[in-house]
């Protein structure tokens, strides 16, 4: 039993074969996988998706690529609009200083509306940070300070010390397909040393496959490959780090119904 914790089942590559997306899936043990919102304006595709598949949720939240488009979006809104039984998260929110699409101002000011709705509903924050360590580590020392909120820093390739300070703001860090990539050293001893009950895994596709299929399509049946990878970091048997990653899922995104919690 496994959870891809962010995917983007919306996403052309996807959409226009999620039937067969699903299945594979389901046929790989990706029981339960959550769709991740890039715009805001677009929180009917999602809730549309979530609610025709059993076992997709959702999340609403802009993308910080698109940050300066949806600056008028705020947390009073996010708020209303995560009001959906199947709404799991808020995000992704973050800054991404690699590609630089959005004016970095932009990008930060989307970042505490979303740390706010986040605040106030107790729904975790999908954060995405790239190339930003230093202010991403500061923007959220500042706002936790300001009252707890959960969060997962989603799709993790940042450096060390993002993932101490994360982590000891209660955070948690999600693995993906990076993982199972030769350059990755720094990432994997990463995910050796965190705690166990603070990582999760993804697939963050269409979007970087894990080897074997790296170049190709992702999908979220290839969460397996990030899991095993993860296993096989930490010596433990893919089962248990299946178990783990399952309930930890579970502990953040509240609304996500406890099926590994009751096992």
């Amino acid at each position: 039993m496994l959870i891809d914790t962010h995917c983007h089942l919306d996403f052309p590559d996807l959409v226009g074969d999620l039937d067969g997306v699903l299945a594979r899936a389901n046929a790989a043990g990706v029981t339960r996988m959550i769709t991740i919102s890039t715009h805001v304006k677009k929180a009917d595709t999602y809730r549309a998706l979530a609610e025709a598949h059993e076992n997709v949720f959702f999340t609403l939240g802009t993308h910080p690529h698109y940050a300066d488009q949806e600056l008028d979006v705020t947390a009073e809104q996010l708020v209303r609009l995560a009001d959906h039984p199947k709404c799991v998260g808020i995000g992704e929110a973050g800054l991404d200083y690699h590609y630089d699409k959005a004016p970095r101002s932009a990008q930060a000011q989307g970042l505490r509306t979303h740390i706010a709705a986040a605040r106030i509903t107790q729904l975790p924050l999908v954060i995405h940070a790239r190339a930003a360590d230093e202010d991403m580590i500061r923007i959220l020392e500042e706002e936790t300070g300001k009252g707890a909120f959960p969060a997962v820093l989603h799709c993790f390739s940042s450096g060390p010390e993002l993932a101490r300070r994360g982590l000891a703001l209660g955070f948690y860090l999600s693995m993906s397909g990076i993982l199972t990539f030769k350059a990755s050293d720094e990432l994997r001893a990463i995910a050796a040393e965190a705690p166990l009950d603070r990582l999760l895994v993804e697939t963050d596709s269409p979007y970087l496959a894990p080897v074997p299929h790296r170049g190709k399509r992702n999908e979220p049946a290839y969460t397996r490959f990030t899991a095993e990878a993860l296993a096989s970091v930490r010596g433990l048997p893919l089962t248990e780090i299946a178990q783990a990653t399952t309930r930890n899922a579970e502990r953040l995104f509240t609304r996500l119904p406890l099926l590994a919690m009751a096992a």
